[in-house]
């Protein structure tokens, strides 16, 4: 956690992705089609405390959030819905913060926060790739 803060003592956004070296930022997959995992996916994020929806085009599977930190901070984040398989999906999480310095570490919460609401929701179709 501590390098953590002190990274985002000058970084002020984080990304989840396939090669990712922190484990806990590795994409997510879930084993959904994409129609089954966009549903359980909004549903998800529409329950989270502190967090708006701001856009959601299902066609390109992506889904606009906005978080106001405790500082007072906005967080912009989108979420990437991913169909592997007809059956499989994906998703990837880009959270920035606005303003020019850094977040100390609140957009690695934010998505740890996404991906333990996900999840819980969705435990019994999470799968490891």
């Amino acid at each position: 956690m501590l390098k953590r803060a002190l990274i985002g003592l000058i970084r002020s956004h984080e990304s989840t992705g396939e090669k990712v070296k922190d484990p806990l930022l590795k994409t997510r997959y879930y084993r959904m089609s994409k129609e089954q995992f966009w549903e359980e996916v909004i549903s998800a994020v529409k329950k989270m405390p502190g967090y708006k929806v701001l856009h959601e085009v299902k066609s390109v599977g992506e889904i606009v959030l906005e978080k106001r930190t405790v500082t007072g901070r906005v967080q912009d984040i989108t979420l990437t819905l991913i169909t592997i398989t007809p059956s499989k999906s994906a998703i990837d999480v880009y959270s920035a913060s606005r303003g020019s310095l850094g977040d100390l570490g609140s957009n690695y919460r934010t998505i740890l926060d996404i991906h333990a609401a996900l999840d819980r929701k969705m435990k019994d179709y999470k799968t490891s790739e």
